[in-house]
């Protein structure tokens, strides 16, 4: 019988996957100084149970001010290591679901409240806020606060930084590391024209936007052990005229794979309030179809991507050569078991569920 191409495996560097089915990562602004706790225990612990191919770790600042909100996740320090480590031994424990980190810093977006309390920016003086730093001090809305301009040591300590983080993965076993180069993050800030005004060496041209970046990826490939792999999230674009364009997204992972780039992750927008995003069921798609044309490293596409049949489509004509669940599969944890039965193939579960396996279904979960 014809395997479905949602549930053929893939290597993506020397990791092979079951599927095509990858769990995005997911902010739950949930941890206390960095550190992660039962909440993430249970959260990750429920989606290594799913039947998808890779499981990754929420967006992770590789320093304190990186964080999104102050309730972030972080891995800058032996504290917030050893809790993260807890949790990975938990998980593990009933799990073989290989396991990825995002590595983050959010440069002007940074310092902000938690979402379901309203997510308005904390400006520097406020309990819980700080002082935010990016490429340029252009402030992400027009009433925040501006942040601070890097300078070349702050460009090195930052870039140390995710080195450091890095290698504190790689303890920790992480399988694979994806930089955060998306959503009007750090990295993204230096990418795009709207939020990099730079007059030296690390702004005005597309090489130069490029150039922080670049020497992240970097840093982070060389501290990472070489059998493991460093991956990228983009966005295709910023939905705004004059921002970054998916001809700058095609020219960056490029760039990525001729460093050994081990994969990329295409989202979109995020860095600028005028953006204005055709939100509809798989309206990220073409854009992970453009860099997918231009590249030959694994793409993964992601966005408004919830029936079965059109996550198929996206893999099998093509246009990607993985799928990322996000809020699909916080609704719908089992979704990898519902896609294998309904495209016809067969999915791993614990065998504690086994019995679960409906009657209509009997391969579903294969052989004991």
């Amino acid at each position: 019988m014809t395997i479905p191409a949602l549930f053929r495996p893939l290597t993506v560097g020397r990791l092979t996957l079951t599927n095509r089915i990858v769990i995005a990562p997911m902010c739950q602004y949930s941890a206390q100084d960095g550190c992660m706790n039962d909440w993430h225990l249970i959260h990750l612990g429920q989606l290594a149970l799913s039947g998808a191919a890779l499981l990754t770790i929420e967006a992770t600042a590789v320093v304190p001010e990186g964080r999104i909100t102050y309730a972030d996740v972080g891995l800058w320090d032996d504290a917030t290591e050893a809790a993260m480590g807890r949790v990975l031994d938990g998980i593990r424990r009933w799990s073989d679901m290989p396991i990825a980190i995002q590595l983050s810093h959010a440069g002007r977006k940074s310092s902000t409240e938690v979402p379901w309390k309203g997510g308005a920016q904390l400006p520097p003086g406020a309990a819980h806020g700080w002082q935010t730093e990016a490429p340029s001090a252009l402030p992400f809305a027009t009433d925040g606060a501006p942040p601070t301009a890097l300078g070349q040591d702050g460009l090195r300590r930052v870039r140390d930084s995710f080195a450091a983080s890095a290698r504190r993965a790689a303890r920790l076993g992480i399988d694979v590391i994806q930089l955060h180069a998306a959503h009007g993050y750090l990295l993204h800030q230096f990418l795009s024209p709207l939020s990099n005004r730079r007059e030296d060496e690390y702004g005005g041209s597309l090489k130069n936007r490029m150039r922080f970046p670049l020497e992240v990826f970097d840093a982070v490939r060389a501290a990472f052990p070489a059998d493991r792999g460093v991956t990228m999230r983009v966005s295709g674009t910023d939905w705004v005229e004059g921002g970054w364009d998916i001809a700058g997204t095609i020219a960056f992972a490029q760039a990525l794979e001729a460093r050994g780039c081990a994969a990329i992750h295409v989202s979109s927008g995020g860095l600028d309030p005028r953006q204005d995003i055709p939100v509809g069921p798989s309206y990220q798609v073409p854009l992970a179809r453009a860099v997918k044309q231009a590249c030959s490293m694994p793409v993964v596409a992601v966005g408004l991507i919830s029936d079965y049949e059109q996550a198929e489509a996206i893999v099998g004509t093509g246009d990607a050569d993985m799928i990322a669940l996000a809020r699909t599969i916080l609704y719908d944890p089992r979704w990898p078991w519902h896609a294998a039965a309904h495209l016809g193939a067969q999915v791993k579960a614990p065998p504690q569920y086994l019995r679960s396996q409906p009657r209509r279904f009997r391969d579903l979960f294969g052989s004991p």
